[in-house]
């Protein structure tokens, strides 16, 4: 047997392989096998079938630059798990454009299931009091234990652009430009041969579905004036020089490539920006200056710079950070900070920015806090979070069993003994 249809939620089905590519992805976490684990998936792929069911009846729609963007938002992810191109068509054995066209639907499903979930859980809210009372009933083993977690600020100092490393960027740029516009070069090989651009080098220097804001002012002047196919002039942002070339555009949004050169620094620039946050660090240690107000005077690191130099955790959206999953985001950090007490400011440490160049920056170890369980005074809103979900999982749980009353739902015998947290078997022996 090839596949097989294993359900079906108000005419959308459920094939058999999309379970077993569950299954095995959940094996190779080190799950233990097991049917359980096989029903677990089937509902939980019946649960956005019966969401997907009810965006159509609500007419909910997504638009092909949204889906666009999240195929794209989960290329980048793979390429760079990956490293190249061609590695990730290797392990998937097609062109990173085939893959996209075979993951297209189930992303669009996706988008249209996670729309359908806010519709139904968007407006709900804990007060502290539900908070309060969602803790209170927690009994002591059922209390998280709460990693420890720091909280950390910095400096950014950049070196000063110079002159002839400038010019030399420059006329690189405007070398490779000549050799597209003329013909003798292929946009996607420049691309990959010269463009610093990190996050689209290794996809022919492509940006799908771009809209006002999302890129630097300087970029979307000259992206939003070009005709289709056309070539800019070469141009200058803060991350050095670019041209652009627009392959549609649709409205406000604009599909382009482009190649980026930036201006690299040379060593004895990066030396002073060295020696600047040397003098910085003094200041700080004899307290003649506080780092808040250090980063805002000195910092070159826009996203910190006005916020005391705090960084925030983007899982979270706070300034905490677990040890375990900074060092995901940046190993460097733990290894400066791993031996810091709070309040102690780094040495200048060599740092690379987001655009691919060499900085210095001072790290400032705030605090740190130390394993524990979690209580309402230093963990409310984590707990304030926990409570939200609880009451979320309840709606959703109202929601599928009132909505599986009117909803045709149909499963084979070998998965109607599954032990379903909602009333799947029920509204299958219905039908």
């Amino acid at each position: 047997m090839i596949d097989r249809v294993v359900a079906v939620v108000g005419g959308n089905i459920v094939l058999e392989s999309e379970i077993d590519a569950q299954y095995n992805q959940y094996l190779g976490m080190g799950y233990k096998p097991g049917h359980q684990t096989r029903c677990t998936i089937l509902e939980d792929i019946m649960y956005q079938k019966l969401l997907i069911a009810q965006a159509a009846h609500d007419s909910l729609k997504v638009t092909e630059s949204q889906v666009d963007q999240e195929i794209e938002r989960k290329m980048q992810y793979y390429l760079k798990q990956f490293g190249t191109q061609e590695k990730f068509e290797q392990f998937y054995g097609k062109s990173v454009e085939a893959f996209k066209v075979d993951i297209r639907e189930k992303q669009k499903e996706y988008l249209l299931s996670q729309q359908m979930q806010g519709k139904i859980t968007g407006e709900l809210s804990v007060s502290p009091n539900e908070v309060y009372t969602y803790f209170s009933q927690l009994n002591a083993d059922s209390i998280p234990y709460i990693n420890s977690e720091i909280e950390i600020g910095q400096i950014v100092r950049k070196p000063t652009v110079n002159p002839e490393l400038k010019q030399y960027a420059r006329q690189k740029i405007e070398d490779v430009r000549k050799k597209v516009v003329a013909g003798e070069m292929d946009f996607c090989a420049a691309a990959a041969a010269y463009s610093d651009d990190p996050g689209s080098k290794l996809n022919c220097g492509f940006y799908k579905g771009i809209q006002r804001g999302q890129f630097v002012p300087e970029f979307e002047a000259v992206a939003f004036h070009l005709k289709p196919n056309d070539i800019s002039e070469v141009f200058e942002t803060e991350y050095g020089f670019h041209f652009v070339q627009l392959i549609e555009r649709r409205g406000d949004e604009i599909d382009v490539k482009h190649v980026l050169v930036a201006v690299q620094s040379a060593p004895s620039d990066l030396l002073r920006a060295k020696a600047t946050l040397d003098s910085v660090r003094h200041l700080l240690q004899i307290d003649t200056l506080k780092f808040c107000e250090a980063a805002a005077k000195y910092s070159d690191d826009k996203d910190t710079k006005n916020a005391c130099g705090l960084m925030v955790n983007p899982q979270t959206g706070t300034t905490l950070f677990e040890m375990d999953l900074l060092g995901q985001i940046d190993p460097a950090l733990v290894f400066t900070l791993d031996n810091m007490k709070p309040g102690e400011y780094s040495d200048p440490v060599l740092m690379q920015t987001r655009d691919a160049k060499q900085a210095y920056r001072i790290l400032y170890l705030k605090k740190r806090t130390l394993p524990h369980k979690a209580n309402l005074r230093e963990d409310f809103p984590k707990i304030q979070e926990a409570a939200l979900a609880q009451k979320q999982q309840k709606v959703i749980k109202e929601w599928v069993n009132r909505k599986l009353n009117s909803t045709y739902v149909s499963i084979p015998e070998d998965y109607m003994e599954c032990k379903f947290e909602n009333n799947w078997a029920k509204a299958a022996l219905k039908k």
